[in-house]
């Protein structure tokens, strides 16, 4: 297949690039930078110079395709809603250049809060994106979503825990909210590269799929880790208090949401085989 990729070189598309064209896949991945289409071509993969914003040129990769995987966003979570915003129209333009074809269209999302893939999106984590992305099943895409754990882990993470440490770091202690039993559900970035090929493989029309390895880590755990390796004291926070000292990522930090992929390893075979959350923690490299 021909398979077009936006966020191609970031931390999970970069990893899917790698997957696909070991898999035989052609790959055509969006670049919105010089150094972008450098690190493409280097990866073997077809440069397409473009950007989220550029609906024009999401509409021409797209119809020159047979699928396209869409993990492309803007992290500026001082204006989540504008980037939401942005995102729904690429999706829109994505599956407007798939309209009528069944070519596929798998979109990513988020699993925190969900207990399973039958679980709908509440309107506390509207997940647009999903959203809109199955709405465009009803034009003839094959549209599927894959919703990502809070932790996508592995070398090159500069999300959720990388935040944690640096805010340990800075303070001088790590913290976890109340007694620190609420869990995140956690997969290394290969095992979610893997499952992403799957469903653009083999995946139906209108799936959830979970990119989940581990059901639920406790956030103490993960603090108590960060503590011992930074030598510093572990204490407790209120959930106040969380977002007070990690502003966005101390929201997610008090919930609790274990989440499972079992109806997603049974329908697609996915696997997942690399080291988990607290392994990748302890091996070191986060602490470099």
């Amino acid at each position: 297949m021909r398979i077009f990729v936006t966020g191609a070189t970031g931390f999970i598309g970069s990893a899917i690039v790698q997957e696909l064209i070991g898999a035989r896949h052609e790959v055509i991945g969006l670049a919105r930078s010089d150094a972008a289409a450098r690190s493409l071509a280097a990866a073997g993969a077809r440069v397409h110079r473009g950007a989220l914003e550029d609906l024009a040129s999401l509409e021409r990769g797209a119809a020159e395709s047979d699928g396209v995987i869409h993990t492309a966003f803007i992290h500026d979570f001082s204006k989540f809603e504008a980037s939401c915003e942005t995102d729904q129209r690429a999706i829109n333009a994505l599956g407007a250049a798939l309209a009528g074809s069944g070519r596929p269209l798998v979109v990513s999302s988020g699993s925190m809060g969900l207990a399973n893939e039958e679980a709908a999106p509440n309107a506390s984590i509207p997940r647009k994106s999903e959203q809109t992305a199955l709405a465009t099943a009803a034009a003839g895409v094959r549209a599927m979503v894959i919703r990502l754990s809070p932790s996508v882990h592995g070398d090159g993470d500069h999300g959720f825990v990388p935040r944690i440490i640096a805010v340990a770091r800075e303070k001088g202690f790590s913290s976890y909210v109340g007694d620190g039993k609420n869990r995140w559900p956690a997969v290394h970035r290969l095992d979610a590269a893997r499952l992403y090929r799957l469903a653009i493989e083999k995946g139906t029309s209108g799936a959830r799929f979970h990119a989940v390895a581990d059901e639920g880590v406790p956030i103490r755990d993960i603090a108590e880790i960060i503590g011992r390796r930074l030598n510093v004291p572990v204490v407790s926070k209120s959930p106040e208090e969380a977002v007070h000292l990690f502003g966005f990522v101390g929201r997610f930090l008090a919930m609790d949401g274990p989440s499972s992929s079992r109806r997603t390893q049974e329908q697609l075979g996915w696997r997942p085989s690399e080291r988990g959350l607290i392994a990748d923690l302890e091996q070191g490299r986060y602490f470099d």
